[in-house]
């Protein structure tokens, strides 16, 4: 089979008769924006299928079809390229051998409603963008410097508020929080009770733990009690001079700061304590029960006396620094007091030259900072990615050919999607979007998405042809990248927009502004990075021109179009596209390897086991964060921790049990509801029993044991002031109105084993369960169901949005 005559082209003008740009003008004139179909280089017209004719004489060449010489179209893209009649339809046309003999087509069904009209926009962009290149460089580069002005109200010195960033919005723990602080108050500065707060407090804890098999030695106490005596020591200056010490910034008790650990205390007060009558979870000492529950940790327990046992070993010891947080000068004292704490905490540990002990540290501030503080890492990542990234798009556009060298276009294309960043960011602290602290990784993603459009686009241009004029080929590559690009960005951006609907609110920060971003991204490629790609083929076209002609003596600016047209060993043909080794690597090699039956067959088969997997992966996702993942790996709060989930795991947060309406307490019937209810929570796995601390059943013994009536409405309203004289820490616990009724109150249960997210999050949603099945009207409460609602919100926030 011989070569048709179609295929072959006309003898290629000498170099130097006419320059590429006129010529393409001779060959046909520009009627507008559109699809060229000579933009495709035909692999079987030129000079060089001349010479393979006359080789040949009559016998098909024997070529490989990857070299794009063969006689015979292997692929549609060749097909495409030949010459033929036009159909009514605009369909491409037939060669003539082909029209001879054609066969009436089928009516097909259309599916390019949407790709046709968008690639037609596409090509009158890109024909405009070609025609005016500086226009579209130069307007958002403007754009961005003014609204690069925006990150002028860029938070600097203010603190972010994790609860408000971090936690559902409307969760049912804030609403339970309400209630509390509306119910039930306490005094930071006389009686303090960290279990009877319904916000979080400041405070610094303190883990020991004994290098011997227990502290519960004299030796070991005597190096605790100075380690407490050096903490209670610290005292941070102002810049006005004015000392703060701890005394004036502790959390009171009848006048005393509240003791770091109840146990030390009485050790302290008593250093002949007998530490073999200790008993545990509850100690009483000179008629005080002191609860040593999650203050002691690796206990190993003995006889058991009543709900308690005798404590034989404790290998660790909490000590707690609570501190004034209701008024706002105090809490602001008492922040200063943790923070040079914090700064501190190391000499002090290194001046004592303890032996005895080990110790771990924590504040309530450590979580903001330590998570500040690991954030504020990633900015000098970002000049590293940018870099990096640079260098990965030089080094993947970098050509020997002078003419089809991209890699000042790649290196600009990753300027266009730090400037979209800038532009993105501006606009969203223009309009006052908070800007939190996570928001700060978005543009490693806007990087990645604006690279993928950049080398999308250069790999389009790269098949356009030198002959053709700047506007067509840059309408042609419009038309051909316009579905990928904007597919791509729009599904990118609803991903993000759909965000929004979650109910964290740093997420929809952190989705307004990479949703946003990413629109910018998309809209300075097809505009700056476009004029920037329509610019560098003007420049092909002058090192075209340099390269063909000999250089004189009296020829200009050699030197400057030497630079412009590095590497300028080489001319490329201007009819000739160019195939990238990767491209011919997966047509080649890759492509029919993968359409074999055996491969097939084991694609088929990793699929399957991909998605096995997933499924699997799914079930053993665990819910929540946890700490030590947000802080670096040389932070001092992991080893806290670790000390605190090896020694103090067992036992959790102390929950409030809140009768929520006015009650009866008087009587018999509605008491034994309540004993009901509170027994069954009592009953429930996350609960010790033992541990459990009510008002009501404190005041029934005092009554019985005054030989009072219970049930009698009178006896027992005139009753309260003198037990609440005897037991104050109880006026915590009753809210009475001014008519003497008790409009609420509340009871105290001990959890245990929730350690996990998992645990806490089941303890919460059973703890509510047992509320609502309650006859009496009851609401559980910790300050720390806060961020435990987020257990609860994930799911649901996540089958939302993936539903959406």
């Amino acid at each position: 089979m011989s070569l048709s005559s179609s295929k072959v082209a006309p003898e290629a003008e000498p170099e130097g008769k006419q320059e590429a740009e006129s010529a393409s003008e001779k060959r046909e004139p520009e009627a507008g924006p559109g699809p060229d179909p000579r933009s495709q280089w035909d692999p079987g017209t030129g000079p060089e299928s001349e010479r393979l004719l006359e080789s040949s004489q009559g016998q098909k060449p024997e070529l490989g079809w990857a070299s794009g010489q063969s006689s015979e179209p292997p692929a549609a893209s060749e097909q495409e390229s030949q010459p033929r009649p036009s159909s009514a339809r605009g369909d491409p046309p037939l060669s003539e051998s082909q029209s001879g003999n054609q066969l009436p087509e089928r009516s097909r069904c259309h599916t390019d409603c949407l790709e046709a009209p968008l690639s037609r926009a596409f090509a009158w962009l890109g024909w405009m963008v070609g025609s005016h290149p500086w226009i579209f460089l130069l307007a958002p580069m403007v754009l961005t410097a003014a609204l690069g002005t925006g990150f002028v109200y860029l938070p600097k010195d203010e603190e972010e508020d994790l609860e408000e960033q971090y936690t559902p919005i409307g969760s049912p723990a804030k609403a339970e929080r309400r209630f509390v602080q509306a119910h039930f108050t306490i005094n930071d500065s006389y009686r303090f009770s960290a279990s009877r707060k319904s916000i979080d407090v400041n405070f610094a804890s303190v883990l020991v733990v004994s290098n011997t098999a227990s502290l519960l030695e004299q030796e070991t106490l005597s190096e605790i009690s100075k380690l407490d005596e050096a903490v209670r020591a610290l005292y941070v200056t102002q810049e006005n001079g004015t000392e703060i010490p701890y005394d004036e910034v502790c959390a009171m008790d009848q006048g005393r700061c509240v003791p770091s650990n109840p146990l030390l205390a009485v050790w302290q007060a008593n250093n002949n304590l007998n530490l073999k009558n200790i008993t545990f979870p509850i100690s009483t000492q000179a008629g005080q029960p002191l609860y040593l529950a999650n203050l002691l940790g690796g206990v190993v327990l003995g006889e058991k006396i009543g709900t308690n046992q005798f404590l034989l070993e404790a290998k660790a010891m909490r000590l707690l620094y609570f501190l004034e947080t209701e008024v706002r000068e105090d809490n602001e004292h008492s922040k200063l007091w943790l923070i040079h704490f914090l700064n501190e905490f190391s000499k002090m540990q290194k001046s004592l030259a303890l032996k005895k002990i080990q110790v771990v540290y924590f504040t309530s501030l450590s979580r903001q900072l330590e998570f500040e503080a690991t954030s504020m890492t990633v900015i000098p990542l970002f000049h590293l990615a940018y870099l990096l990234i640079i260098l990965f798009a030089v080094i993947s556009c970098y050509r020997c050919d002078c003419i089809r060298n991209k890699m000042w276009v790649a290196a600009f294309g990753v300027i266009s999607a730090a400037l979209a960043v800038v532009s993105g960011f501006g606009l969203m602290l223009y309009i006052g979007v908070p800007f939190v602290i996570i928001v700060a990784n978005s543009p490693f993603l806007i990087l990645g998405v604006g690279v993928d459009d950049m080398f999308i686009m250069i790999s389009a241009w790269q098949k356009t042809s030198l002959v053709d004029s700047i506007k067509q080929r840059l309408s042609n590559v419009y038309s051909k990248v316009a579905v990928s690009i904007t597919i791509t960005t729009t599904t990118n951006v609803l991903a993000f927009y759909t965000g929004i609907m979650t109910s964290f609110r740093s997420i929809q920060y952190f989705c307004i502004y990479t949703g946003t971003t990413l629109l910018f991204c998309y809209l300075y490629n097809i505009t700056c990075f476009g004029a920037f790609l329509a610019l560098d083929g003007k420049r092909e076209v002058v090192c075209l021109r340099w390269l063909k002609k000999s250089e004189t003596p009296d020829q200009k600016c050699s030197s400057l179009k030497k630079s412009c047209c590095l590497p300028f060993e080489s001319l490329p043909e201007e009819n000739e596209a160019e195939i990238h080794p990767m491209n011919l690597f997966f047509r080649d090699y890759f492509g029919p390897f993968l359409t074999t039956t055996e491969s097939k067959f084991f694609v088929v088969l990793i699929y399957i086991l991909y998605i096995v997997s997933s499924i699997y992966g799914c079930f053993q996702v665990e819910e929540g964060l946890d700490l030590r993942n947000l802080a670096s790996d040389d932070s001092y709060i992991t080893p806290y921790f670790n000390v605190e989930e090896e020694y103090f795991s067992d036992y959790g947060p102390r929950v409030m049990v809140i009768v929520t309406e006015a009650l009866d307490y008087w009587d018999k019937d509605a008491r034994q509801k309540l004993e009901k209810c509170l027994a069954d929570f009592e009953n429930n796995n996350y609960v010790d029993k033992s541990l459990t601390e009510f008002w009501l059943r404190e005041y029934v013994k005092y009554m019985e044991n005054n030989r009072q009536d219970v049930n009698d409405k009178n006896t027992f309203i005139n009753s309260i002031s003198s037990f609440l004289t005897d037991f104050p820490l109880f006026k915590c616990d009753i809210n009475i109105s001014s008519s003497h009724e008790i409009i609420s109150s509340r009871a105290f249960i001990q959890t245990v084993g929730v350690s996990s997210s998992t645990n806490k999050k089941m303890m919460l949603l059973q703890f509510r369960s047992l509320a609502e099945k309650c006859e009496i009207p009851l609401m559980v409460y910790n300050r720390a169901f806060i961020y435990f609602d987020q257990y609860t919100a994930i799911l649901e926030n996540t089958v939302r949005n993936v539903v959406v």
